[in-house]
């Protein structure tokens, strides 16, 4: 499980996080909240070693990030950026980067990874695309591709910036039920998301970041009472029960 204490974080001249404590448990959708610039990519780059910490703890499984490698680290959390590179290579091949971290040197894949790079394309919804170079695919195309590589890793923890971008609605509902699915299975997920609706709707737990701090954190009923989350974010929310559950919209 990750940990963060007292996190601080930032950029030479441009502090960014500022006394961040938060948990990634297993078993729980955690949706990050905020608006632009409030530190959530920061967050999830500093949680992984992208990004010096100037303060606090990163505490991975207990222990201290900096006692992990790299290797280590990408064995226990998967991340999914913002932005990426679009290689000249096909959907598969990039899948199959998400197994380097479990490889020795040099990388000779097995048919279990090949075999987990199917399983994650089928899961991602981008079976259909393994054969076909990233440059020929649409945005949202690759956007799965690249959700189908984090899946590859085969991870405790799954982080994800922002990973409905460039999905229509109906696969942004497919991507939110699988991150739900996820978390059945024992894994800790951890998204940004800026539809406040569909985290309301999806996620076990929110955390609302203000300022670079944690303006407040709990489940999504609480946030949604508290006022806290329309203030921070300038809207106006409702919401309706379905036979589903609560359905969340804009007012």
């Amino acid at each position: 499980m990750i940990q963060l204490r007292d996190l601080q974080a930032g950029y030479p001249g441009r502090p960014v996080l500022e006394g961040v404590t938060l948990s990634f448990p297993p078993g729980q959708v955690l949706a990050l909240l905020g608006p632009n610039g409030c530190g959530k990519s920061t967050l999830l780059r500093t949680v992984l070693g992208l990004l010096p910490k100037t303060g606090g703890e990163v505490l991975l499984d207990g222990a201290p990030l900096s006692q992990y490698t790299p290797k280590q680290i990408a064995q226990r959390a998967a991340y999914l950026p913002q932005s990426r590179p679009v290689p000249d290579i096909t959907a598969q091949r990039l899948v199959l980067h998400g197994r380097f971290p479990h490889l020795s040197y040099p990388r000779r894949c097995r048919p279990e990874d090949h075999e987990a790079v199917r399983r994650a394309l089928r899961r991602a919804g981008a079976e259909e695309l393994a054969h076909r170079p990233l440059a020929q695919l649409s945005g949202g195309q690759r956007q799965k591709v690249y959700l189908a590589m984090a899946l590859a890793q085969d991870t405790e923890t799954i982080l994800m910036d922002e990973p409905t971008a460039y999905l229509d609605v109906s696969c942004q509902l497919e991507v939110l039920a699988l991150a739900r699915r996820l978390a059945g299975e024992g894994r800790a997920v951890v998204l940004v998301l800026h539809d406040l609706c569909l985290a309301l709707q999806y996620a076990h737990r929110l955390a609302l970041l203000d300022g670079g701090r944690v303006a407040q954190e709990g489940p999504p009923e609480e946030l949604f009472r508290g006022g806290r989350l329309e203030s921070v974010m300038g809207v106006r929310l409702g919401r309706v029960e379905t036979e589903g559950g609560w359905r969340y919209y804009y007012r």
